[in-house]
């Protein structure tokens, strides 16, 4: 059984940072792209970052320069650090998981609250 499970969000002001934390199980890591989204109330879900497994990521042109993808393949796992947060940050917070020959994330995390105050 997949599992993909969220952790780190919360309340910090703006110019903070936050790190989430994204464990994956049941699955060959390796054979996985990990994705970060995003989706904000009364708003579509959005795309963030994601990252193969060496490392190489993309970012939606919103938080390049602030926030960073990272995986260990070790742990299973992936994180998202997020520096200078924005109000418009606020959102749920999902981790996904796509096969490296698919173009659809087949396995979602439960989401984990980022709110960003003034």
């Amino acid at each position: 059984q997949v599992q993909v499970v969220e952790s780190g969000g919360g309340l910090v002001q703006a110019g903070g940072s936050l790190r989430l934390a994204c464990a994956a199980s049941g699955l060959t890591f390796s054979n996985y792209i990990m994705g970060w989204f995003r989706q904000a109330p009364g708003k579509e879900r959005e795309f963030i970052t994601a990252i193969g497994w060496s490392g190489g990521a993309d970012y939606t042109d919103s938080v390049k320069g602030r926030f960073t993808i990272s995986r260990d393949n070790v742990k299973n796992t992936v994180y998202l650090q997020m520096n200078s947060l924005k109000p418009e940050d606020t959102a749920v917070y999902y981790c996904a998981a796509r096969r490296i020959n698919l173009a659809r994330y087949d396995y979602w995390g439960q989401g984990t609250q980022v709110t960003v105050s003034q």
